[in-house]
């Protein structure tokens, strides 16, 4: 794929969604960046680049804000909240319902809306989930079911839309500096739960130990763009280190030995009484 013509990218107000639309206006689009309050989006509206980058208002649960622009090449659907860390019993539906409609629904509409200019100019869409639905990781089960479900709708869609030349892309970043990274390093909210209190802990101490693999969002950014470009990227890429390597291990085995490994690690240590 050449690199010009428009480009969208939801949730850019900070984070991976910033950093996309920053290096797509860089290597030639003309950038649509949009977040729920375009006040947020100085840093993109002061920035240097070959494309252009215009910043505009759209929340994916607000179907009225949405607006796709005409001759539209990739669609990058980044918008997305995490929620609290909780068991799946202590998890209130309310919290399901909330995370599912901007993570899931929310992308739909904007997907669905944005598939006749993605047609018309055999581009690309790219949906950004997560490595963790590769892994059975406890307490972020509404996050991880939500974006499970956006990596199943990317398998329909590829199916569908392939003849029409409509490329679909799913990134799975990992440990990446980000706001809503540095807020999950925080104690999970499970540990208020004393049936969970040991498991919290155990996931708590594992997360803090990775903080040695965090890539920056700026590399992070280059390797998204990298495979939105390159029309051999496989449907799922990795862009950091630990989305990467996970994406490599679950590819390499099956499900069983790599949830194994995982649940292995989660066990509590034997009890030698």
């Amino acid at each position: 794929m050449d690199a010009n013509g428009a480009a969208l990218v939801t949730g850019a107000s900070r984070g991976i969604g910033q950093a996309v639309a920053l290096e797509l206006a860089k290597r030639g689009f003309d950038v649509v960046a949009t977040m729920r309050n375009p006040a947020d989006g100085e840093a993109l509206r002061s920035a240097s680049t070959r494309g252009r980058i215009q910043v505009e208002a759209l929340d994916v649960n607000r179907p009225e804000t949405i607006r796709i622009p005409d001759g539209l090449r990739v669609l990058v659907n980044n918008a997305g909240v995490e929620g609290e860390h909780l068991p799946v019993e202590h998890a209130p539906m309310q919290m399901w319902r909330d995370i599912f409609e901007t993570n899931f629904f929310g992308l739909v509409e904007v997907t669905r809306r944005a598939l006749p200019e993605l047609r018309a100019s055999r581009g690309v869409l790219c949906n950004v989930t997560s490595c963790s639905i590769l892994v059975p990781m406890p307490f972020f089960a509404v996050y991880r079911a939500s974006k499970a479900a956006v990596s199943a709708l990317g398998e329909s869609l590829r199916a569908e839309v392939q003849d029409a030349g409509v490329r679909v892309l799913e990134i799975q970043p990992g440990a990446i500096e980000t706001d809503m990274l540095e807020g999950s390093k925080r104690e999970p909210e499970a540990m208020a739960f004393e049936a969970y209190r040991t498991l919290a802990k155990t996931v708590h101490a594992m997360r803090q130990a990775g903080v040695d693999q965090f890539e920056s969002v700026e590399n992070a950014a280059v390797s998204i763009v990298d495979a939105i470009l390159d029309d051999a990227t496989p449907l799922r890429h990795g862009p950091d280190p630990m989305g990467a390597g996970l994406l490599a291990a679950w590819r390499a085995t099956d499900d069983e030995t790599m949830m194994g490994g995982m649940l292995a690690s989660l066990a509590p240590p034997p009890n030698d009484d």
